[in-house]
């Protein structure tokens, strides 16, 4: 700019785009216009010119303007790198400082953004820099609603779409007609934008999700031991959401401890772990990780415990102790998590961690430990340890709703092997014809099993 223009814009009044500062001391200030300007229009800042308007000049020193652009820098970020120039205007030196505009609007200075308001430069309120933050993030915060790049109604499952529809209308939460194309229905489930499907289409009912989305498996492994670092299983689980889900409950099912017993006419079964609270964990997973992350989910099963995690923190204002109370549901993925909600994966009300506690409070085992680890989220289930065989067996009595005698010769059965009909009689003090009918009522209920015939019939704990 011309020298002619410089001296009648310094000349005029402050402004949105101009500021003056009469010394190099007032380099606080300096750096929050700077600032300022960088977040609304740019501009420029004239050192050694008056508030009134006057050119009084500084004095320009070997390493006067290297030491002004390293404050700016220093003081600011990301780092701003203005154009500083020294021009003589009426005879004296003046320090001219350009500013442009930035691209996204959030250059802070000392850790604060400012924005010019007219002729001053002000503070940016909480929410005027939380709004530029997700101007700026927003396809990026909005992953489960932004097209599926390279994807097409190609890559959609017809298959799973229509198990989609059936479990929700079998949940009674959406029903479609029957004959509804693939493409209808997803327009249905508003998962097209013209014909391209998008994120969260692929990662529900993509013939292979993971060809878009890497990132969208479950790591499992069961440790040896309780703090092991050597696995005894390991698999990569890949597949839609669902297939996911029913793949993590597949790998838990078939390395913790289950028990199943038998009465005449009903199946008892008791899992280590309830299923209700990891179904829970492994939806919330799933739901509202984030999908960002190039990290896998981990699922991981040592002796006394399973351990759930995901990338991506609570949002806020959660923090982990509040999901054991009463609390809102603030889904990172809301576009999916309407989708789950569904087929009844989600429930959008905040409930499902406090069902994990009712789930783990109702076997009489520890709280699950939610915390915030390694820039995600962790979920660790503790179970019953070796108290698990007496729970069973207490259980097992419980249901098959067995006499004081038949107990006892049970405790007789664990510490011997076997009992004979007579022995029975003998421990129990009753008739043959009684111990007869107790063991035969055991025999029913598939307690006992018994070895030989006539005389020589024994009875084991039955497997």
């Amino acid at each position: 700019m011309k020298t002619k223009n410089l001296s009648k814009m310094i000349g005029s009044a402050e402004s949105t785009t101009v500021e003056r500062k009469q010394s190099l001391s007032e380099m606080d200030a300096i750096v929050e216009t700077a600032v300022a300007f960088a977040n609304t229009e740019g501009g420029r800042i004239f050192i050694g010119v008056s508030p009134e308007g006057k050119v009084v000049g500084v004095q320009i020193g070997k390493g006067t303007i290297e030491k002004l652009v390293n404050q700016i820098a220093q003081h600011t970020d990301p780092k701003l790198y203005p154009k500083v120039t020294v021009k003589n205007i009426h005879g004296k030196e003046v320090v001219v400082i350009e500013v442009k505009e930035s691209h996204d609007r959030l250059v802070l200075a000392f850790g604060r953004p400012y924005k010019r308001a007219g002729r001053s430069t002000v503070k940016m309120t909480k929410d005027e820099y939380e709004r530029l933050i997700f101007e700026k993030h927003k396809d990026k915060l909005q992953f489960d609603e932004a097209v599926c790049k390279g994807a097409s109604l190609k890559d959609i499952d017809a298959a799973k779409v229509s198990w989609f529809l059936d479990k929700a209308k079998d949940e009674k939460r959406l029903i479609v007609p029957a004959k509804t194309s693939v493409k209808d229905a997803l327009a249905r489930l508003n998962l097209l934008k013209g014909s391209k499907p998008n994120n969260t289409a692929i990662l529900l009912f993509g013939k292979q999700p993971q060809k878009f989305f890497v990132q969208a498996k479950i790591r499992v492994a069961r440790f040896k031991g309780s703090e092991g670092n050597d696995y005894l299983d390991m698999k990569v689980l890949e597949g839609t959401i669902p297939d996911l889900r029913e793949k993590a409950l597949a790998f838990i099912a078939e390395h913790t401890k289950h028990a199943v017993f038998f009465d005449a006419n009903q199946r008892f079964d008791k899992w280590e772990y309830p299923f209700r609270a990891l179904e829970e964990i492994l939806n919330n997973a799933l739901a509202h990780r984030d999908y960002w992350s190039n990290a896998d989910t981990h699922l991981s099963i040592y002796d006394g415990r399973i351990e759930v995690w995901n990338p991506g923190e609570l949002p806020k204002p959660l923090t982990p102790a509040m999901l054991k109370r009463k609390h809102l549901s603030i889904p990172r993925n809301r576009f999916l998590a309407e989708r789950l909600f569904y087929i009844k994966y989600i429930e959008h009300w905040g409930k499902g961690t406090n069902r994990v506690v009712e789930a783990m409070r109702a076997e009489k085992l520890a709280d699950p430990i939610f915390e915030e680890l390694s820039g995600g989220f962790n979920v660790t289930l503790r179970g019953p340890g070796k108290a698990f065989a007496k729970a069973i067996e207490d259980q097992k009595l419980h249901k098959l709703d067995l006499n004081d005698r038949q107990k006892k010769a049970i405790e007789y059965l664990k510490a011997k092997g076997e009992i004979s009909r007579k022995k029975y009689a003998e421990i129990s003090g009753v008739s043959l014809r009684q111990a007869n009918k107790d063991l035969n009522d055991l025999l029913q209920k598939k307690v006992i099993v018994q070895i030989g015939m006539g005389r020589s019939t024994r009875y084991r704990v039955h497997d």
